[in-house]
């Protein structure tokens, strides 16, 4: 997707943003802006994107992202209720100047540090915070930011939480290339269901397969057929906990013509049969999309 600048309003006159959206639907493009950010969904569920990650999200997903890291959460279909999410965003240096250098601010720095990549805490540890994250906005100018940074630090020395872009995806905001990854989410969006060859993902975009090859590695640190096979398994997950489909008709409905290798790819991806991930997930009693 192509990652648009979104300049974050009402940080001049306060030290941070702290705010609860209540949209129709999550509907926001791939963006980027110089903040740090802190979302945590209350309802609402589809796909988040982070960086060249991508996954399935519901109520209680809680994350993190660093400054000019892209990202945006979409909505796969109609919702029967509203989108809503508590989103906290601040500056670099919304305590001043060099504020992290402060030896009291060590473990805050290391969580920024390591935000550059997004990161995604447990549903656990989302819901040890959300009552505090919600009560932030209800707060006084102080008691709102002394509660931010105790939710940091406590956040800083968790051990429960997932970097998302492990590849060592580093961000190009050149407006061509965005152009480029745009125009190939919303080919894919548009056509997982149907076979999708080298030849017709680069004519697309209007180049070589050869180019369009090196092209997406370079900027997705992943080959495009691995993106491929890893958004399809993403929307056999939600057809396996949201419907009463077969495993076959999951197959063919997320876009693969052989079963076989259906399975093979669920499994890298999910370690585990379809079956498994179904019955697994029901066994849990916890109706959130896994990971």
């Amino acid at each position: 997707m192509k990652a648009q600048f979104e300049p974050i309003v009402n940080l001049e006159s306060n030290s941070f943003n702290a705010f609860i959206q209540h949209k129709k639907e999550f509907d926001f493009p791939f963006h980027y802006h110089p903040e740090y950010e802190l979302t945590y969904i209350l309802t609402s569920e589809g796909i988040r994107y982070v960086g060249n990650h991508f996954e399935n999200f519901c109520a209680n997903d809680f994350v993190l992202v660093g400054p000019n890291l892209p990202h945006c959460w979409k909505n796969m279909d109609d919702l029967p209720t509203d989108a809503s999410a508590l989103v906290i965003q601040w500056k670099e240096d919304f305590l001043g100047t060099g504020w992290t250098a402060s030896k009291e601010f060590d473990a805050i720095k290391k969580l920024q540090q390591l935000s550059v990549k997004g990161i995604k805490f447990s549903e656990t540890i989302a819901l040890r915070f959300r009552e505090r994250l919600i009560s932030i906005v209800g707060l006084s100018p102080f008691d709102r930011l002394i509660t931010l940074l105790v939710i940091l630090q406590e956040l800083a020395a968790v051990n429960e939480y997932e970097v998302l872009c492990k590849e060592g995806f580093s961000y190009n905001l050149d407006f061509v290339d965005n152009e480029r990854i745009n125009t190939v989410y919303q080919y894919v969006k548009k056509n997982y269901k149907k076979k999708i060859t080298l030849a017709s993902i680069s004519s697309a975009v209007n180049m070589s397969e050869v180019s369009f090859s090196r092209f997406f590695s370079r900027l997705m640190k992943k080959s495009f057929f691995a993106f491929l096979n890893e958004y399809r398994i993403n929307i056999a997950c939600n057809l396996l906990i949201e419907t009463d489909m077969q495993v076959i008709q999951v197959c063919y409905a997320s876009g693969y013509e052989s079963l076989p290798f259906f399975y093979r790819q669920f499994k890298k991806f999910k370690k585990c049969t379809p079956q498994n991930f179904k019955s697994q997930f029901l066994r849990s009693g916890n109706f959130s999309l896994p990971v």
